[in-house]
């Protein structure tokens, strides 16, 4: 008789699961992916760069600088950038920040800055030397106070 009741009861959870889920939206259910109304629909650069001014980064370069930056890595190897200027600009003010975390240590700031640079031609860094060359323009045209 118990088996019977625990069986009975099982059938019924299962049964009420399976009525939640039905195919069909509710109408008044919100799809999960839209944001709410209050949300702002992107970051603004000015809030970016606090954030980065708050965690000791320099802000995003623009103009000139943001072109010597990406002149600069081009440069090198043109398969650095390989056509993701604002990738490439974001990985650059991280390899800024490799120079703050790492003051003086050369050899941790190539390491950590071939480990960064990667690209779909060079998923594991394009070497050593490549590394010195990028942490090098990173810090003369995004961070030189660093």
């Amino acid at each position: 008789m118990r088996t019977h009741h625990t069986a009975a009861v099982l059938l019924a959870a299962a049964a009420i699961a399976l009525t939640g889920c039905s195919s069909e939206p509710k109408p008044d259910a919100m799809p999960i992916s839209s944001p709410s109304p209050a949300a702002p629909a992107s970051t603004s650069s000015v809030d970016r760069d606090a954030a980065r001014a708050a965690a000791g980064l320099p802000p995003e370069p623009k103009g000139a600088q943001r072109k010597a930056f990406l002149d600069g890595l081009n440069a090198i190897d043109k398969d650095i950038v390989h056509g993701k200027d604002d990738k490439a600009i974001s990985r650059g003010i991280d390899t800024c920040g490799l120079v703050k975390n790492f003051p003086g240590d050369l050899t941790k700031q190539v390491e950590q800055t071939e480990k960064r640079w990667t690209s779909p031609t060079h998923p594991d860094g394009h070497g050593q030397v490549k590394a010195a060359q990028i942490l090098a323009v990173s810090q003369a045209a995004i961070c030189p106070t660093f």
